[in-house]
C-alpha cells in the first residue's frame, strides 16, 4: 500500500500573510501529497484569508499537491451555514466535511470526512461511504486496536483511511469561546485575541503544570502527538494517509522526517533523534494509540 503524507488545515488564527507564506513554503519544500485548507474552527476568522485562497490553491497545485477544502467543525448561526454551503458548492473541488451540516450539500457527491466528524466505528463509516464519502480522517484518540478494525472495514468497502501523526490533538469543541472569556471578553466581541497564541493558549493545573491548550472554541492537548514509532504498525493496519497538523515549528523539515521514515530511509529511532534536534518546546505523546492516557509518551523519556 502506498503511503501518503498530508498537511491538515491550520487550526489557529495566524495573520493572513503568515498563512499564505506557510502554504507557499509547503508547496515549494514539503514532500506532502495533499494539503487541506480552510477555516474549521471559527467563522469569524474566515474573511481574513479569503483573498488568498486562489493564489494558495494555484501555488500548491502547480507544485503537484492535491488541495482539499475543509469545512467548519461547528455550525451555530446562519453565517456559518452560508460559509459551509459556499465551500461545498465550489466546482471541481474536493471537500472535507467536519460537521454533519456539510453532508446536506455533499450527499451523493464524492467527498472526505474530517477527523472532527468523529467516526469511531464500522457502521458509521459504512453509512457515510454509502452517501459518497471515500476518505476518512479518524479521530486522534482511537487506539491501535480500533484503527485495525476500521482498516479492515475500509479495505472491504473501498475507502481510504487517514490519521494524525503530528501536532496537538483536538479534544473538544464548545459553543462558547474560552479564549475570549479568559481575557474578559465575550465571543461576539473577542477582538480576535486568539491571534496572540499562534499554537494555542496553554492551560495549567493548580500546581502549575501545563496540561491542555485552548484555541478559540477548541480544546487541544498540551502535548504534540508524535506517531513516528507507530508508522509501520499503522501502515499494516490499513492506514494510507498520514496527517501533520500545522504549528509554528518547521513543518517542512518535519514533513521530510516523516516522509523519509515512511519510505524506510531510516528507522523510527533515527527519525526521533532528528525530531528531537528541532528542539520543539512541547512534550510528545502517543498514549491514545497504546490504550494509555493520551498525554503518555510510550517510546522513550522526554519531559
Amino acid at each position: 500500500m502506498t503511503s501518503h503524507l498530508t498537511i491538515g488545515p491550520i487550526l489557529f488564527h495566524w495573520p493572513a500573510e503568515q498563512k499564505r507564506d506557510f502554504y507557499f513554503r509547503i508547496a515549494d519544500e514539503a514532500p506532502v501529497e495533499t494539503v487541506y485548507i480552510g477555516e474549521i474552527i471559527c467563522s469569524k476568522r474566515t474573511p481574513f484569508f479569503e483573498q488568498h485562497y486562489d493564489d494558495v490553491t494555484e501555488r500548491l497545485q502547480s507544485a503537484g499537491k492535491k488541495v482539499v477544502y475543509s469545512t467548519l467543525s461547528e455550525v451555530m448561526i446562519k453565517r456559518d451555514s452560508q460559509i459551509v454551503e459556499g465551500f461545498c458548492e465550489l466546482e471541481n473541488a474536493e471537500i472535507e466535511a467536519n460537521d454533519v451540516s456539510a453532508l446536506w450539500h455533499l450527499t451523493g457527491r464524492k467527498h472526505r470526512i474530517g477527523q472532527l466528524m468523529n467516526v469511531y466505528n464500522e457502521d458509521a463509516m459504512a453509512f457515510l461511504a454509502e452517501k459518497g464519502a471515500h476518505h476518512f480522517c479518524l479521530p486522534p484518540e482511537l487506539p491501535g486496536e480500533a484503527l485495525s478494525v476500521l482498516g479492515q472495514t475500509a479495505n472491504k468497502i473501498g475507502v481510504c483511511l487517514e490519521t494524525q501523526v503530528f501536532g496537538r490533538a483536538s479534544l473538544a469543541l464548545s459553543a462558547r469561546c474560552y479564549h475570549a472569556r479568559a481575557h474578559g471578553r465575550i465571543k461576539d466581541n473577542c477582538q480576535f485575541v486568539c491571534e496572540e497564541d499562534p499554537d494555542g493558549m496553554d492551560l495549567k493545573t493548580l500546581e502549575g503544570k501545563p496540561f491542555l491548550s485552548i484555541n478559540g472554541i477548541q480544546t487541544l492537548s498540551y502535548t504534540y502527538i508524535n506517531m513516528i514509532h507507530e508508522l509501520d504498525a499503522m501502515q499494516a493496519m490499513g492506514v494510507s494517509h498520514f496527517r501533520l497538523s500545522p504549528h509554528t515549528q518547521d513543518m517542512a523539515k518535519i514533513a521530510h522526517i516523516f516522509r523519509d521514515t515512511l519510505d524506510k530511509k531510516f528507522t523510527s529511532e533515527e527519525a526521533q533523534k532528528k525530531l528531537d534536534a528541532l528542539k520543539i518546546p512541547v512534550p510528545f505523546s502517543n498514549g491514545f494509540f497504546h490504550k494509555k492516557p493520551g498525554y503518555a509518551w510510550i517510546n522513550g523519556e522526554r519531559d
